[in-house]
């Protein structure tokens, strides 16, 4: 039967209908567990899609006006902050690295390929090793990024080698070397007052921890530690980052982990390694059986 009975004071029995399910709320919730399955990702697309999420970063982040005048005021503002906690060890980070040339050379073309190279290859990676992964660690990227966009405009902030009456070396101009967007002839294509959070962390630590979650490879893993360790070094040593700002670019980073979970349900690496051509496999839709006579 497809009501029941129940009886009143009166004694009369009355049918009470059984609440009966919207066919609709149950293919909104096959829509949405199937958008929120692991599948795998499709070349052409990814490419497209890096392409043009770099392209339409770097626009915006060269959009932002570069309001050098509070950039600057942030800068002396944190420079003071540190020196007030006993943390500003920048200066001789960089004084120190600066004075051993093959050294800082180095770091300088580190600072300026590293960040590009690896970030790619460990998208590569996760594209052909663990292609049920690949989207959600993808979105974690993609999220920091995007948060780090809301940075730059709220908070412009110049870089310590630009700041005036402070003894920072830019250790690109100093030595020559090709090692930066924001120094030398390439200056005017980037805007050089968005040190605020440090993409440079960013996306190292997301390679790191990648990694280090990924691989069984001992050595790898520790390589994918040491690798946002090293990128830390590197960015205060060429003066190109307050070390506070890589404290903001693992905010961005943690914020992009948390919209993965919420869409997920479940942390990147903990989503099945492999899935079907056709995508996940949702769980199927239940519709409501017509009630019999």
């Amino acid at each position: 039967m497809g009501d029941t009975t129940v009886t009143t004071l009166e004694g009369r029995e009355q049918a009470v209908p059984h609440p009966v399910a919207d066919p609709a709320d149950g293919v909104e919730r096959g829509r949405l567990r199937r958008l929120r399955a692991p599948r795998r990702p499709r070349l052409w697309f990814e490419i497209l899609l890096i392409a043009v999420s770099y392209w339409t970063y770097s626009l915006i982040r060269n959009a932002v006006p570069e309001q050098k005048a509070e950039a600057l005021r942030n800068a002396d503002r944190i420079w003071e902050l540190e020196q007030r906690f006993g943390i500003a060890v920048e200066q001789a980070v960089n004084h120190a690295v600066n004075s051993v040339t093959w050294l800082v050379v180095g770091m300088n073309y580190y600072y300026a390929t590293l960040h590009f190279v690896v970030t790619l290859g460990v998208l590569v990676w996760l594209y052909r090793s663990h292609p049920g992964r690949y989207a959600a660690t993808r979105l974690v990227l993609f999220t920091t990024t995007g948060i780090a966009l809301v940075g730059y405009y709220l908070y412009p902030l110049a870089p310590p080698r630009l700041m005036s009456g402070q003894d920072f070396v830019d250790t690109v101009m100093v030595h020559q070397t090709w090692g930066s967007m924001a120094s030398g002839d390439l200056k005017n294509m980037s805007n050089q007052y968005a040190a605020m959070p440090s993409m440079h962390i960013g996306w190292s630590v997301w390679c790191g921890l990648t990694i280090f979650a990924l691989t069984t490879v001992p050595w790898v893993r520790v390589l994918g530690l040491v690798y946002p360790a090293g990128t830390l070094v590197v960015i205060v040593a060429t003066a190109n980052h307050f070390w506070l700002d890589a404290v903001g670019g693992v905010l961005c980073l943690a914020f992009g982990y948390g919209v993965a979970l919420l869409w997920y349900g479940s942390p990147p690496h903990a989503l099945p390694r492999l899935v079907p051509d056709g995508g996940g496999s949702p769980l199927p839709v239940h519709r409501p059986r017509p009630a019999r006579d």
